[in-house]
């Protein structure tokens, strides 16, 4: 059995705006060593709402409220005095749409290396950079290029950027919104196989909206509706023998909603790579080239 890295007990979310809403409510789910759990669920039913509080990224949301606890490696995300910036190296996160930073190639994966002092020279950052570009694929395309704007990679291209950013700190955590559903298919063929190597080595939650993509990539499997965690089991179990109703409705596809009631939830704020970047706000984004 696989270590427990990440867990949440009670975790609740709610919208605090015109009126109250608890998208999530009081989830209790634990994420083993070196396996990806991949969320699925409705669209509204609270993935990523949840996804976001595991990091405290909606510290930086108004109107939003999180009770109950996250506990990485033991100890808590929440009720602790351990600053922000370290809690969201430690647990990394991957939005929906890629955002490069306005900097070069180098400087996106160099940029938290250095805010983070996790590097001895520039000859140790220079080999952190390339084998980080490796892990996610992506240095045999960009060596050459190092020194260009990263804005002028491909979607797929900057995504798995995106990725080789957040594992250049070091997280313990790899946090993953729908990382695949803004690529083509040959791209986001490439972010999965991706995702697929980094599992060995890293603890990765994903949210998808695609019950092929968890077949394919999961180990765990959690199902969400209206906020609340109907069922959660490893990935043959899930699938092939649920245990819950409603667990079946939903893989079996047909006659299941795609969304749920406008009236039972609320549409979450927004969180970009802009927002948020390898523990720092874009407030503490230098803009500074490689020299």
């Amino acid at each position: 059995m696989s270590d427990t890295v990440l867990e949440t007990e009670n975790v609740a979310v709610t919208y605090t705006g015109e009126r109250r809403v608890e998208a999530v409510k009081g989830i209790d789910l634990s994420f083993p060593e070196n396996r990806l759990t991949a969320i699925i669920g409705p669209s509204g039913c609270g993935k990523s709402t949840y996804l976001k509080a595991l990091d405290r990224l909606h510290d930086i949301q108004p109107n939003v409220e999180v009770t109950g606890e996250v506990y990485l490696r033991g100890e808590p995300v929440y009720d602790t005095d351990e600053p922000a910036p370290e809690l969201r190296r430690r647990i990394g996160y991957v939005p929906q749409d890629p955002t490069p930073l306005p900097l070069s190639i180098y400087e996106n994966v160099a940029y938290g290396l250095r805010i983070h002092g996790l590097h001895d020279s520039t000859e140790d950052l220079d080999n952190r950079v390339e084998r980080y570009l490796r892990q996610v694929d992506l240095w045999d395309e960009v060596a050459d290029r190092l020194d260009s704007p990263a804005a002028g990679l491909s979607t797929g291209q900057i995504q798995r950027l995106c990725l080789a950013r957040s594992l250049a700190v070091e997280p313990d955590v790899l946090l993953c919104d729908e990382v695949t559903s803004a690529l083509d298919p040959i791209s986001a063929e490439n972010v999965e196989e991706t995702l697929a190597s980094l599992a060995e080595e890293y603890t990765i939650v994903m949210v998808t909206h695609s019950m092929d993509q968890a077949r394919r990539l999961a180990d765990e499997v959690a199902f969400f509706y209206l906020g609340e965690v109907v069922e959660a089991n490893d990935v043959r179990s899930f699938f092939e023998d649920p245990e819950h109703e409603r667990t079946k409705r939903f893989i079996s596809g047909p006659g299941t909603p795609d969304t749920i009631d406008p009236d039972t939830t609320s549409v979450e704020p927004e969180t970009s790579a802009d927002d948020v970047v390898d523990g720092a706000t874009d407030s503490e984004a230098p803009a500074t080239e490689r020299t």
